[in-house]
């Protein structure tokens, strides 16, 4: 499987090969705030699975998630756990089909907006997953 996908203004593009890890919306108030949007839905990829062209920027939000934007228009395209640096994590509505992954579960539900209400029967977590 090879997808591809890039920023707003097309300055930066990447593919991401092989299968994701996982396919997830996280609902955390960090995930809410840096994308301003309800819930990050995102796929993880092995980092060796992903090449990038363009100028990024590195946006550190908690000392544990480094995230990458379009140095150029600022679309939110990476993030990057800082404990699992072989990992990157790529945001489904890059994708040049964001509807070709579908997330596999919601996680941190327990700040999810009150208003949102999900009916996708994926499994929710109130916090992380369990390993």
């Amino acid at each position: 499987m090879t997808l591809a996908g890039g920023c707003l203004c097309g300055q930066v593009r990447y593919e991401a090969r092989g299968e994701p890890l996982n396919v997830r919306c996280c609902h955390c108030t960090l995930c809410q705030k840096a994308g301003g949007t309800p819930f990050y839905a995102r796929a993880m990829f092995a980092l060796g699975d992903i090449t990038l062209t363009g100028e990024t920027l590195d946006h550190p939000t908690s000392d544990r998630l480094m995230r990458r934007s379009c140095a150029r228009c600022g679309t939110l395209v990476f993030s990057q756990p800082n404990d699992l640096p072989a990992r990157i994590a790529v945001g489904l509505p890059t994708l040049d089909d964001p509807g070709a992954l579908a997330p596999d579960m919601h996680i941190f539900t327990s700040t999810m907006l009150a208003w949102l209400k999900l009916d996708d029967d994926l499994p929710q977590y109130l916090e992380r997953p369990p390993a």
